[in-house]
């Protein structure tokens, strides 16, 4: 789906990954899961390119659900997988805290796991190789993706800012619908390692000048990056 020129979203609001389509190629953040390769090739058509335009994947973080095609990328194009040093061994299969589900509502898990399961999220293919990056870095890639540190929901969780399309892609970072609940709206997200810290990071978003706040979970929010990060405070 086009969201704007030269930015395109995969997936839907209960899983999402996004494009950015310059005349260099194309940077994917986000790998969704496993079944979103074939949406990544269905929309890489929509837009006149194929698969050998993908310069690179940038991942918000190492969870499962944003891994998705990544090493089929990788392993089958070349394609390089950038993720933030203190996630580089979550997104290789490595051990994960666990933390607590927190509020649910039945009909919304349902739809969530059912979606994961379509997708193929039971046939998860963790990382065998990646490009660590840290804060502040600047990428090779297509549309120069900044790297902005954001952790909390896992230590090496970052947005993803791309000044060129005016967009920021945050991840789990905060949520605009709720995956187990279905409340709709800026909000934190759930599986949260450190809540607190979570909170504290949004202000990493609030001199950021983007148009678009993009999570990997919920609606596109078009606003202020400033804007969503007082949002998500006032919803907890």
């Amino acid at each position: 789906m086009k969201l704007a020129p030269h930015l395109h979203r995969i997936g839907n609001d209960i899983v999402a990954a996004y494009l950015i389509d310059t005349a260099e190629g194309v940077t994917v953040i986000d790998a969704g899961l496993p079944g979103h390769h074939r949406d990544l090739t269905r929309e890489l058509a929509t837009m006149n390119r194929s698969l050998a335009d993908v310069k690179g994947i940038v991942l918000t973080h190492g969870d499962s659900d944003h891994l998705g095609f990544a090493e089929r990328m990788r392993a089958e194009q070349g394609v390089p997988v950038f993720v933030h040093a203190a996630d580089a061994d979550r997104a290789k299969g490595g051990k994960k805290p666990a933390v607590a589900m927190g509020p649910f509502r039945i009909g919304a898990l349902l739809r969530f796991f059912g979606y994961a399961l379509r997708k193929g999220g039971m046939r998860t293919r963790y990382l065998t190789d990646v490009v660590e990056v840290a804060d502040g870095d600047v990428l090779p890639l297509p549309g120069s993706p900044v790297v902005v540190g954001m952790p909390g929901h896992s230590p090496g969780s970052i947005a993803v800012f791309v000044p060129s399309v005016r967009a920021v892609f945050v991840g789990d970072a905060l949520t605009t619908t709720h995956v187990l609940t279905g409340r709709a709206g800026m909000q934190p997200a759930p599986f949260t390692d450190d809540p607190e810290l979570a909170l504290r990071s949004l202000d990493r978003l609030a001199d950021l000048d983007a148009d678009w706040v993009l999570p990997g979970h919920g609606t596109p929010w078009h606003g202020s990056p400033a804007d969503a990060a007082s949002a998500v405070r006032a919803a907890r």
